[in-house]
């Protein structure tokens, strides 16, 4: 029997210093247990993804400093899994760097820990380099296995990417005797992500005949937010055990593996007299809105609070994305810390303020009504010289956009707030989206969420407690930049777009692939033409985190200024 412990901690990118202190707290915790092992997750050190901080040789020294800092200080019997970042300098217990380090001596690693040494160092096999992953770019793959006995029971390493491949890392560990397979992640979520890990966790585990502690990273970085959701496998590949989705965990179980089918320990494991252990009963899993609407909550949290932010603003339109954002926001970080403006014109509905205003009771959150009339007459009356002669059209709308989105700014600066934009994927894919308006902004919320989706969120979020009115719900989406204006005045309904723009951006369908789908190939090639016009919006948007299998940003590296159409 072999008592494991799964380390699924939160750690910050580039927060050295604070990321040993959790990986020390829940080592010692594990200990406090009896854990003969204890595993955490891919670049813990350092946290994930830390990009081009690795090009800073001082921020690969501090990586290494904090790797002896836990062989020095972490508990003794119990054995760790750490992530760091290696280099190409021999040994287990390299000394310091110097200025000749470069990218290509890098190393994506796990060190093994036991007794005040550093016994074994895997490097990661598959080094990916899609969607989110750069990897390539700043570390160099080996295929040497490690295989290393905790107790009698021969345990191997892998990491993350190297659990997405028929064979190798996995196969080879296998090869060498392993009965258990540790894997430390940093695999971000994304809509239907669960059930993807979980058929490669199960194929290995029942194809290799081994058990598997996947362990996770959980928490929100920029434009990717990591779920937990760490596994134990059995052999046949069923789960033996799960950790907490969306926050951080540690569970501890005992493995039923017969230790005199092994070789004598190398590593004796916890020595002391093991307290007994509680039955670990694992948590119902979310469904798939649930797990949607906790990961946006976890990454405007954590991009708040770790960039320095405790309060926020927002626009309250009265419509439905400011509506979900303003939720989100509050769930997030407190209705009383976060503050919302109305800001009417002559064009705003009144049903839009009093559903603005029962939305900001609902939460509990700070509102304010600043009309922008005033400042809409005196951008008229500058520019009536420059204008003349020429008809109202979309630059007038604009200027509303903008008048509000120079507000906001003035609000976040004066109060020290981050500003969230409420844009959803849909619109920002089309560039229905005024850039310097309501585009303005720290941190995009709904970024990766298709209009549809809005929808869904907004109505399950009301089954937890009366948060969005019905009204704005059932009413048409509108941007009340013109009398009578709605979405659909200028936008195919928003089932039909949310299909092509899913068949366009995630799977990189052409104009006659889409038209297969059943639309009207007027309407494709129109709103094919405004994704691409809208390229330039996009790159100058703010960060929001990633939901979908494909979001934009860096997955999407798609030119501005290019000729192609189809």
């Amino acid at each position: 029997m072999l008592r494991v412990a799964m380390g699924q901690i939160s750690p910050a990118v580039g927060d050295i210093d604070g990321n040993v202190e959790l990986i020390l707290d829940a080592w010692r915790r594990a200990a406090d247990a009896g854990a003969d092992l204890v595993v955490f997750t891919e670049l813990a050190i350092t946290g994930y993804p830390p990009e081009d901080l690795l090009l800073k040789p001082e921020f690969i020294q501090a990586n290494i400093d904090g790797l002896h800092r836990l062989r020095d200080e972490g508990p003794a019997g119990t054995v760790a899994v750490v992530g760091y970042v290696g280099t190409a300098i021999p040994g287990p217990d390299m000394g310091g760097l110097d200025e000749t380090v470069s990218a290509r001596d890098l190393r994506n690693s796990a060190a093994v820990i036991a007794d005040g040494r550093v016994v074994g160092t895997y490097n990661k096999w598959r080094l990916p380099n899609y969607g989110v992953f750069d990897e390539a770019r700043y570390f160099v793959a080996d295929d040497i296995p490690l295989t290393v006995r905790v107790r009698g029971v021969p345990v191997g390493v892998t990491i993350c990417e190297d659990l997405w491949t028929e064979g190798g890392a996995f196969a080879q560990s296998a090869a060498t005797g392993a009965k258990l397979i540790v894997s430390p992640n940093a695999s971000p979520y994304h809509r239907g992500k669960r059930a993807e890990r979980m058929r490669w966790i199960e194929h290995h585990a029942s194809e290799d005949g081994v058990w598997i502690a996947w362990v996770n990273q959980v928490g929100g970085h920029d434009d990717v937010v990591f779920d937990g959701d760490s596994v134990l496998a059995r052999p046949d590949g069923s789960a033996a055990a799960r950790a907490a989705q969306f926050r951080p965990d540690l569970v501890i179980v005992d493995v039923d593996i017969d230790e005199a089918e092994v070789p004598a320990a190398d590593l004796p494991g916890f020595t002391g007299e093991r307290p007994e252990l509680p039955p670990h009963e694992d948590e119902p899993r979310l469904d798939e809105l649930e797990e949607i609407y906790e990961a946006l909550v976890l990454a405007t949290r954590d991009y708040c609070h770790r960039n320095g932010f405790r309060t926020a603003v927002l626009g309250l339109s009265g419509g439905i994305d400011s509506a979900l954002t303003a939720v989100i926001a509050a769930d997030a970080l407190g209705g009383e810390n976060v503050t919302g403006i109305a800001m009417p014109s002559p064009y705003s509905s009144d049903h839009s303020l009093s559903d603005a205003e029962l939305l900001a009771g609902n939460l509990g959150m700070p509102y304010r009504v600043i009309r922008i009339t005033e400042a809409m007459e005196a951008f008229e009356a500058m520019l009536a010289e420059a204008f003349e002669g020429r008809e109202e059209d979309v630059t007038e709308e604009n200027i509303q956009a903008r008048i509000r989105g120079v507000i906001l700014m003035a609000l976040s600066n004066k109060f020290g707030s981050i500003l969230l934009t409420t844009g959803n994927k849909s619109e920002i894919a089309v560039g229905y989206a005024t850039l310097y308006g309501d585009m303005a902004g720290g941190f995009a919320v709904l970024k990766d969420v298709p209009k549809t989706v809005v929808y869904e969120l907004s109505r399950f979020r009301n089954t937890r407690g009366a948060a969005i009115p019905e009204g704005t719900i059932t009413k048409p989406p509108s941007a009340e930049l013109k009398p009578g204006q709605v979405d659909e005045d200028s936008l195919p309904d928003y089932d039909t777009l949310d299909d092509i723009i899913e068949a366009y951006v995630a799977g990189d369908c052409g104009i006659r692939s889409i038209v297969g789908r059943g639309h009207d190939p007027e309407v494709v090639r129109e709103v094919i033409r405004l994704i691409d016009r809208a390229e330039f919006k996009r790159r100058q948007g703010a960060p929001g985190p990633k939901i979908t299998e494909r979001a934009f940003g860096k997955e999407r590296r798609v030119p501005i200024t290019n000729g192609w159409r189809g």
